[in-house]
């Protein structure tokens, strides 16, 4: 009876978290269109409240609208007139205290990982940690830079350590670039193992590594 039990968990488990992680996903988009149906409400006469209200009853509406927002978003940034405006944008978020800090840091972030010429995440590695001898799989997210790498003695790399199985925690380091071993394995794979706890082994050969072999 364990036997069955087991598998048909493992029949129903990756159904049910992926039901579970788009339902999330619609509830926030939701929750953001009934926001701006709020903030619109809030200035359209008493008269188009009405009509405003109707629109919240609408399924799927929210998710429609949303995505509509974020396609003519990037239409709107991908234009020379549009990366003026988002200059702008950026300046003046940039001048006002606290909200700097943590727009600049959560846009320099998005940026690294997102941007289709940086390098984050881009290559698996494998670094022994927590102590010599332990190995786990890495993430190449860069290179030290600034006081940093002024303090740093040779080549050296950053990486990102996941978690299992939630790689959305984890730490970050800086490695000699000699102990870091490239892995002939996508990031996707890579991530699966991780996730899995070892227990789906990749399969595959990615591109050419980044990283150079570490030598003897």
């Amino acid at each position: 009876m364990k036997k069955y039990i087991v598998a048909g968990l493992l029949v129903w488990l990756p159904l049910a978290i992926t039901i579970w992680v788009l339902t999330w996903l619609l509830g926030v988009m939701d929750g953001v269109f009934a926001w701006v149906l709020s903030a619109t409400q809030a200035l359209m006469p008493t008269e188009a409240h009405a009509n405003i209200e109707r629109l919240r009853s609408v399924p799927g509406l929210g998710v429609l609208v949303m995505v509509g927002g974020l396609l003519l978003t990037g239409v709107f940034a991908a234009n020379i007139f549009g990366q003026w405006w988002l200059r702008q944008g950026d300046q003046v978020l940039s001048r006002i205290p606290i909200v700097k800090s943590i727009y600049n840091s959560v846009k320099q972030v998005s940026d690294t990982l997102f941007s289709s010429n940086g390098n984050a995440f881009r290559e698996a590695v494998l670094v022994q940690y927590p102590r010599h001898g332990s190995w786990t799989i890495a993430f190449v997210t860069g290179k030290p830079g600034g006081e940093v790498a002024a303090h740093l003695p040779g080549d050296h790399v950053s990486v990102y350590v996941p978690t299992t199985p939630n790689p959305t925690s984890g730490f970050f380091l800086m490695m000699a670039r000699a102990d870091v071993v490239p892995l002939n394995m996508t990031v996707d794979a890579a991530l699966k193992y991780v996730i899995s706890m070892g227990v789906v082994a990749p399969a595959g050969e990615a591109p050419p590594s980044l990283v150079a072999p570490a030598r003897n």
